[in-house]
């Protein structure tokens, strides 16, 4: 295979494995995808519970837009109909990260959405969580799209992410880099979360109050220091 899709294949290993290693994805599942030209390169079957995150790039398959494998040891994740769907309907975006994140997943099967507290976080607004429907399903491929929808700039620029109920997170982005970088950040906020709750038990929910104080603070700031 030519040497664009050689250096994907090991991006993507190289990611896996750095995600399990800092608890952004577990053996469960979770899966790994970039566009290269016309085609994509996705993580196999099984990369968790069989693998555990320890891919060779060999084993990072490539495959046309509609799912057909062209190269790899392994057989298409059955979640690979939502990043293809994804990809497809945002021509802007080059990478989906599906992660089952050790904080977020929290807020995934409280089925609550999160706001964002930190300031590296406030680009991607609150993230919502679509309704539940089935992993692997073409139901979960529809809702993701739902709430991506509007969010255009947010995935070309920065990329951003939504959370499926009792799931894991979903992380379209421009490229593979921004994508783990959504990841990270976004779990980061969810750790901060949900550790405030012991800092302020009075607060049944600290999040949207830190969430306000962090912008308005951010937005005082530039108009103090504006020119």
């Amino acid at each position: 295979m030519p040497l664009m899709y050689a250096e994907t294949r090991e991006r993507i290993a190289e990611l896996g494995k750095l995600m399990f290693d800092r608890k952004l994805s577990d053996t469960a599942g979770g899966n790994i995808s970039a566009r290269v030209g016309t085609h994509i390169c996705i993580t196999p079957r099984f990369a968790g519970s069989k693998y555990q995150w320890n891919l060779r790039p060999e084993q990072v398959l490539v495959t046309e837009s509609d799912g057909k494998k062209l190269d790899g040891d392994g057989e298409i994740s059955r979640e690979a109909k939502v990043h293809y769907a994804l990809l497809k309907a945002f021509p802007q975006s080059g990478a989906v990260v599906h992660s089952h994140t050790m904080n977020i997943m929290v807020f995934c099967c409280a089925n609550a959405s999160m706001p964002p507290v930190m300031e590296a976080t406030q680009k991607y607004g609150k993230i919502p969580v679509c309704p539940y429907a089935t992993a692997h399903s073409g139901l979960l491929a529809e809702y993701l799209l739902g709430h991506f929808n509007g969010q255009d700039e947010r995935i070309k620029s920065c990329g951003t992410a939504v959370m499926a109920a009792y799931h894991g997170l979903f992380t379209l982005a421009p490229d593979l880099e921004a994508g783990f970088d959504v990841t990270e950040r976004l779990d980061r906020n969810a750790y901060i979360i949900l550790q405030s709750r012991s800092l302020f038990p009075e607060h049944s929910d600290p999040g949207e109050a830190m969430s306000k104080a962090c912008s308005d603070t951010i937005a005082r700031f530039r108009a103090d220091h504006a020119g």
